[in-house]
């Protein structure tokens, strides 16, 4: 029997309806070697479920066993056997076993499915303070209002380094910026703008949110102007009447609304989607609720805040340790965090049902967004059960509002419980995606806060852990992914490449740009941009922007001084990602894994792409197995796009393969795309 020939996973090839409803029928495929004498069945343990399935159809080499199975309304999760002369073998998503192992089999939630556009869609992440400034005039002004233990800083040299302690220095990116910038995104064949929390806060990050039913004004517009800063020394934002008029005065607030909903049609007219950034475990210190920092206090139509008075409306909204009114400091912050109080919603109905709503209004008219992405979405709430009701509750009110949005969570670990078709679609795949390219590619972890030499081009650690993480998630899931190499939270990816531990307090911020390797850079863009999942650049990734974690990572776009280079391979790479509908939609599967080197599959019936991956530091000789993608024994392909670590090359090179392998001669540092013609 030939063990390696043996394939299914959940895409449309393997499964019909790749997405099944309640209680309809779904068509399941395995392939098997066409010369091969076996017994196919399919297994449901949970069930009792053993289902021979019969040959139905055969191509090249390969015979496909096929079955119905009438589903109903709970999770069917499944395995096949395969009995043949050297007896029964196991197979599910990871692979081919001796040894039944259930945690990794194949599994459809009948009624889920994720949104089609999501799948593969090139994403585009924005912090917009650090983008673009496209409008001065509404910059935050030096010491407009008092944030973290300093006044509130305008940088105004956008070249400049982040801080240490960089919170509150802003340096003027808009909306206005970014809608400035939409032919560039364009043109780089972005598809997706996924951004950073918007609504009004007093940082640069904004995951302090004061207001979610309003847009900044400060990312949008200001209409109503006037009042005094704060001077050197003061610290009482009670006075601060020039920043409480921006962002508390309804006709800014209402403007800045109608600037963002003609922002998102405008973005819809040049073809970009848009991705908000959902903050609801924990709000901010300045939020209208707490009102801790008296912004609210004397404005018209809005209540006493819970941290002025025990009688306030929102009283409910927080947990406090004691009854300490007025100026309750006891409330419970987000791991102890002061200006991140936590929001208690086992404590008040009308909070729950209130920030329900936040998520349905902004996906409907006239804002239109079209998802989610959620901040520390496992967190909310203090219980494990009461945290999935909520997200439940969510995805219901959401989907009601806007059938099309994507919910897309923020999440370490396994993601499991969260996936299983009631809650969220998606998450930024960490475990699936970042963080096993990154040791792979760079031997780094995701902060560059340590270095593992050994792990750096084991490609057999890398496809099993990538095989592993994958399987947590369905394929609905698994297909728009966030796949990202940095963002706001971590290092950046090129930085990694130098092998330097620390953080600017400890080496600064040159350091993080000393040593870098532009090929490798190239390299995880290549398997970014070819793996499965939504490969989602972080803003300057493409550009050759540096920085260790949190804050340096937060740079700004480097307009006009970009690595030419590096922007034009990430542009012809997503070129050929949006061309081929193998690699937006089609299988997966490794092919030859070592030192040094990967490679894998991306397929259909019409479709054969073969990616190559020599991440060392010599050149090598490989033969990949390509037949297993389908590919006729003998036949022809073409390299799509080479990089290697002089440069790149469009070249449309012609290889021949003989048996069905790829005999493969492939420099060191050296990435390519083949595609059988």
């Amino acid at each position: 029997m030939n063990i390696q020939a043996i394939y299914s996973d959940g895409t449309s090839e393997y499964r019909i309806p790749a997405e099944p409803g309640v209680d309809e029928p779904v068509i399941i495929m395995l392939r098997v070697y066409k010369h091969d004498q076996v017994d196919v069945f399919l297994v449901s343990k949970k069930l009792g479920l053993n289902k021979k399935m019969y040959l139905t159809s055969s191509l090249g080499e390969f015979d496909y066993y096929s079955t119905v199975v009438q589903l109903g309304k709970d999770v069917f999760n499944y395995h096949f056997e395969i009995v043949g002369d050297y007896g029964v073998y196991y197979y599910d998503r990871v692979g081919l076993w001796r040894d039944l192992r259930e945690h990794y089999e194949f599994s459809i939630t009948p009624g889920f499915s994720t949104p089609d556009w999501a799948k593969g869609a090139v994403m585009y992440q924005i912090m917009v303070d650090r983008f673009n400034n496209g409008d001065q005039d509404n910059d935050v002004l030096n010491g407009e209002y008092h944030y973290v233990g300093h006044l509130i800083e305008r940088v105004t040299d956008w070249e400049s380094y982040p801080e240490n302690l960089d919170v509150g220095r802003l340096y003027g990116g808009d909306l206005e910026g970014v809608r400035q910038k939409f032919s560039y995104l364009k043109n780089l064949g972005v598809e997706v703008i996924y951004f950073n929390p918007l609504f009004v806060s007093p940082s640069n990050h904004k995951y302090d949110i004061a207001d979610y039913d309003y847009i900044d004004p400060h990312l949008t517009v200001i209409n109503k102007d006037g009042g005094r800063c704060l001077k050197k020394g003061e610290y009482d934002n009670s006075q601060a009447s020039r920043y409480i008029k921006r962002v508390t005065n309804k006709e800014n607030l209402e403007a800045s609304n109608k600037f963002f909903a003609d922002f998102v049609a405008a973005a819809h007219e040049n073809g970009l989607k848009i991705i908000i950034d959902g903050v609801f475990n924990h709000c901010g210190s300045f939020n209208k609720w707490l009102n801790r920092e008296k912004i609210y206090s004397r404005e018209e139509g809005y209540d006493p805040g819970a941290y002025e008075s025990k009688d306030s409306p929102y009283h409910d909204y927080f947990r406090f340790e004691n009854d300490n009114w007025p100026d309750n400091n006891s409330y419970d912050g987000w791991w102890g965090v002061d200006t991140l109080p936590k929001l208690n919603y086992e404590g008040s109905k009308e909070l729950y049902d209130y920030i329900i709503g936040i998520g349905k209004k902004w996906v409907s008219p006239p804002y239109n967004c079209d998802g989610w992405r959620l901040d520390v979405a496992a967190d909310l709430g203090y219980s494990e059960d009461f945290n999935h009701q909520f997200w439940r509750d969510f995805r219901r009110a959401v989907k009601e509002a806007n059938p099309q949005a994507i919910i897309l969570a923020e999440h370490y670990g396994n993601p499991g419980a969260w996936v299983d078709g009631d809650q969220w679609d998606t998450v930024m795949n960490y475990d699936a995606f970042m963080e096993p390219l990154t040791y792979f590619l760079t031997g780094m972890d995701k902060h560059s806060d340590e270095f593992q030499p050994m792990a750096v081009g084991d490609g057999e650690r890398f496809k099993n852990t990538m095989l592993h993480f994958m399987a947590r998630l369905k394929t609905p899931s698994l297909y728009c992914a966030m796949n990202q190499l940095s963002n706001h939270d971590h290092s950046r990816f090129l930085t990694r490449t130098n092998h330097k531990c620390g953080r600017i307090e400890t080496l600064g911020c040159h350091a993080a740009e000393e040593g870098v390797s532009i090929p490798a850079m190239k390299l995880a863009e290549m398997v970014q941009l070819t793996w499965p999942g939504a490969p989602t650049l972080y803003y300057g990734d493409e550009a050759g922007v540096c920085g260790f974690t949190d804050p340096d990572c937060r740079r700004t776009y480097p307009w006009g001084k970009e690595n030419t280079d590096l922007l034009d391979f990430t542009r012809d790479m997503i070129t050929i990602h949006k061309c081929c509908q193998a690699i937006k939609y089609g299988s997966f599967r490794f092919l030859t894994c070592g030192p040094g080197f990967i490679s894998y599959g991306r397929f259909n019936m019409d479709n054969q792409l073969v990616i190559a991956i020599n991440s060392s530091d010599h050149d090598m000789e490989v033969d990949i197995p390509v037949w297993l993608t389908g590919a006729p024994l003998n036949t022809t392909m073409e390299a799509q796009i080479t990089t290697t670590e002089w440069g790149y090359s469009l070249m449309p090179m012609k290889y021949t393969v003989e048996g069905g392998n790829l005999h493969c001669k492939i420099t060191k540092n050296t990435g390519i795309v083949y595609k059988r013609i």
